[in-house]
């Protein structure tokens, strides 16, 4: 059986394309069914109007609270009846309602090795401290900001010359591929979670 993605984005929507072409092949095991956004004018929902795939976008200024925008983004995504929902650079943290509904199968990636340098200047923040190693992680989205159970984790070396800008690049590339990975192995395969182990076949 084909498993249904639903991926959540805030920009160009560089990973849900790489999901997109993935799941071209049926032999990858998943569909992206849908694609949200928290933004108008996202490269991520125009990338899915080009592919004819159903997307919606639930902004946070159009709700009273936080807590309303949470129930109509949960409302959203949960109408395309998803088996995975990816964070593919969605900037915004899902509440109470949302991981209620769907925790545990809720992903997202990191640009940086967790638990170091979780936010959002992974790449920078690496540079700053020193390092020689960062990389990406993918993990289980839980009401933390970054702090759920690892999935899987891949090391990018930090050359002398590094910028932000040219480490950040380097890291995507390893991201992508990573990320496409393992959520093909989850769609066809499935996962565990115990405690913060998380296995996939």
């Amino acid at each position: 059986m084909t498993a249904r993605l639903v991926v959540l984005v805030s920009g160009s929507g560089s990973n849900l394309q790489a999901l997109l072409d993935a799941c071209a092949d049926p032999a990858f095991g998943a569909q992206v069914v849908a694609v949200g956004a928290d933004r108008d004018d996202t490269g991520g929902v125009a990338r899915a109007q080009d592919a004819g795939i159903p997307s919606f976008v639930c902004r946070v200024k159009d709700f009273g609270t936080r807590s309303e925008w949470d129930m109509a983004l949960t409302a959203s995504v949960a109408e395309f009846k998803p088996d995975l929902v990816i964070s593919a650079g969605f900037l915004k943290l899902a509440g109470d309602e949302f991981l209620g509904q769907f925790g545990g199968r809720y992903v997202n990636t990191h640009n940086a090795l967790l638990p170091a340098f979780p936010g959002i200047h992974g790449p920078r923040d690496a540079l700053d401290y020193g390092v020689k190693i960062t990389g990406a992680t993918l993990f289980i989205v839980d009401e933390g900001v970054d702090t759920g159970a690892i999935i899987a984790q891949v090391a990018v070396p930090v050359l002398d010359d590094d910028t932000v800008e040219s480490l950040t690049e380097r890291i995507k590339v390893a991201e992508r591929a990573q990320l496409v990975d393992y959520v093909g192995r989850m769609a066809r395969e499935g996962w565990t979670i115990n405690g913060r182990k998380v296995t996939v076949p």
